[in-house]
């Protein structure tokens, strides 16, 4: 339920002694259920009262087509009516719309100005966008400061993507000095939070030495992680590690990947 989120408990009363809040949190309670139609009976009525972030779930149920059919448009309309209103979340759900222009007209100036509004009010998924847009440079200015405290911000709130964006910040010198150590650090973080490609860069470090120790075993358990999770980041390295490891240390390797998450290269 990416697009939809609790609601910020600051409302009034209202119904006599129900708050807002406590009716808030029934509804998201029932859509994480899977209750869509409970919660959208809740969400729309507030939303109509005018409670930004009911507007914005009940947009994020339209974006998403939970509990009524998929309408990007009418996504679009509450949740500019969320913005607008100062929701972050909206603000944030708007932007993705802009940003993949569904809904509405492709406008990644606009995306990247809601973006940075809900970032700037501390919504965390905001803060890790924006400081992706700010790396790449593709559809925003680059700007490799500001990308990196956006990404800090964003790996405050345990965003795991933001410790490996950061990773890649050290490692490869953008607008800083490098640090293999802090690039490790960062990416061991992500990692223990199971984002596959901070594991896939973790476990090149491992290969090479760059940070870490040299520890081919630990390496492949990484590589493994990663590229069942879906990151391409380790087809570069995967064979050049599983051809320097005896059957022995494969089989460790293997054992390794198959258990929980308990710490970079367990």
């Amino acid at each position: 339920m990416a697009w939809l989120e609790r609601f910020a408990p600051q409302s009034p009363a209202v119904d006599g002694d129900t708050t807002v809040g406590a009716r808030m949190t029934a509804a998201y309670e029932a859509a994480s259920r899977g209750d869509y139609a409970a919660a959208l009976e809740t969400w729309a009525l507030l939303a109509h009262a005018g409670v930004p972030r009911a507007q914005s779930n009940v947009g994020a149920c339209f974006a998403e087509g939970l509990g009524v059919e998929r309408d990007r448009a009418l996504a679009a309309r509450w949740l500019t009516l969320a913005a607008e209103a100062g929701d972050p979340v909206g603000q944030r759900n708007l932007a993705a719309l802009y940003f993949s222009g569904d809904g509405v007209a492709q406008d990644y100036a606009r995306a990247a100005e809601l973006y940075r509004k809900a970032a700037e009010a501390g919504d965390g998924p905001a803060q890790d966008m924006l400081s992706w847009m700010l790396l790449e440079g593709e559809v925003a200015t680059p700007d490799y400061a500001a990308a990196r405290r956006w990404a800090e911000a964003a790996a405050v709130q345990g965003i795991a993507a933001a410790m490996t964006r950061l990773g890649l910040i050290y490692h490869n010198a953008l607008g800083i000095e490098r640090d293999a150590r802090l690039a490790a650090e960062w990416w061991a973080k992500a990692a223990e939070r199971g984002d596959a490609d901070g594991q896939a860069m973790l476990g090149a470090a491992f290969h090479l030495g760059a940070g870490v120790p040299r520890d081919a075993v630990a390496a492949f358990t990484l590589l493994l992680r990663a590229r069942r999770g879906g990151s391409a980041l380790a087809a570069p390295f995967f064979e050049a590690v599983r051809g320097t490891l005896a059957p022995h240390e494969l089989a460790e390797a293997e054992a390794r990947a198959a258990r929980p998450l308990t710490g970079a290269g367990a």
